[in-house]
């Protein structure tokens, strides 16, 4: 089986290089100065106590495609549909990807689609080059068949990744634990917005508070954070790497590396619409999706928004009612 790893930045960088480790055929997809790296100088992958640079064949077009041939989508959501489109349609496709609307928009197009809850701490902010600061195993991947069970293929990937450094585990409800990933991602705007400071907690707690109340109204079950530390135990454990300081996840990577787009809708942005949907106020993802694509838009710094001023709009909003 060949594994096209479509966005080979943190997740998708770390996905292939792991599996590229455990003797896998990995093709890996990029653009720009990150494909001009990887094509002249290869993967460049550090983790706790090792550094390495790995010849992973790389692309920045599709190539012709082969009957083993699998496609690992690890972009950001914004630019799923754009990923995919150059790629033939018979092609199954795992959604490694923050967020729950990807699955669906890939089903549209595809006919296999699988959906994969992505624990995994990582950072990419410089071309070739990768920091997985997961320790003894790289990540927690949980990977089923969309909507809902598992099947032949599922299982042959969960078994190649749990043998090349990571958790992973074929589920049939493979939503609901990206469900329960979403509400723990509400806070990645926070994080990418403003510094910690006193009063971070009262608004990471207010933001998945709403999340949990629309998802619960909604009807849509949601794997807990208790279940998540007891599958993943001492497996994956965040470790520094020496010479690299992880500043934040993948929201905050996006402001730092100025791309000029974040994630935002697919996250807070989820909770808005079903919020609208159901008549619950959502004001605290309200305001967090918004400043964070301001903040994309015009290429803002990651953590120079106040805490107070944060607040603030977050208050006003509640006190408004949203809308």
């Amino acid at each position: 089986m060949r594994y096209i790893v479509i966005g080979a930045g943190a997740v998708g960088g770390t996905i292939g290089a792991r599996l590229f480790q455990g003797g896998h055929e990995v093709l890996l997809v990029a653009r720009g100065a990150h494909y001009e790296a990887l094509r002249s100088g290869g993967l460049r992958l550090f983790t706790p106590g090792s550094a390495e640079t790995l010849t992973i064949p790389a692309t920045d077009t599709p190539v012709p495609p082969r009957d083993d041939d699998v496609l690992i989508l690890a972009t950001k959501s914004q630019d799923t549909i754009t990923a995919l489109d150059p790629w033939p349609r018979h092609v199954p496709v795992v959604c490694a990807q923050n967020g729950v609307e990807n699955e669906r928009t890939v089903l549209r197009r595809f006919g296999r689609v699988y959906g994969m809850c992505v624990w995994l701490p990582a950072l990419h902010l410089e071309p070739g080059t990768v920091a997985a600061h997961g320790h003894p195993r790289s990540g927690m991947l949980h990977i089923g068949r969309y909507p809902q069970g598992v099947d032949e293929l599922s299982q042959q990937i969960a078994a190649d990744l749990a043998k090349s450094g990571f958790v992973a585990l074929a589920t049939p409800d493979v939503m609901r634990w990206k469900y329960g990933k979403l509400l723990g991602n509400l806070g990645n705007a926070l994080e990418a917005l403003s510094e910690r400071a006193p009063g971070t907690e009262s608004l990471h707690e207010r933001v998945r508070a709403e999340g949990t109340a629309v998802l619960e109204e909604a009807g849509i079950p949601y794997s807990t954070p208790r279940e998540e530390r007891e599958l993943r135990g001492r497996q994956v454990e965040l470790m520094p790497i020496e010479g690299i300081e992880r500043g934040g996840g993948s929201s905050w990577q996006s402001l730092a590396r100025s791309s000029g787009s974040i994630e935002a809708d697919y996250l807070n942005g989820e909770i808005v619409l079903l919020g609208r949907e159901y008549g619950i106020p959502t004001p605290v993802n309200e305001v967090l999706q918004a400043e964070a694509n301001r903040f994309a838009r015009e290429q803002l710094p990651p953590g120079s928004m106040p805490l107070e001023r944060l607040t603030a709009l977050i208050d006003e909003r509640s006190a408004s009612g949203s809308r």
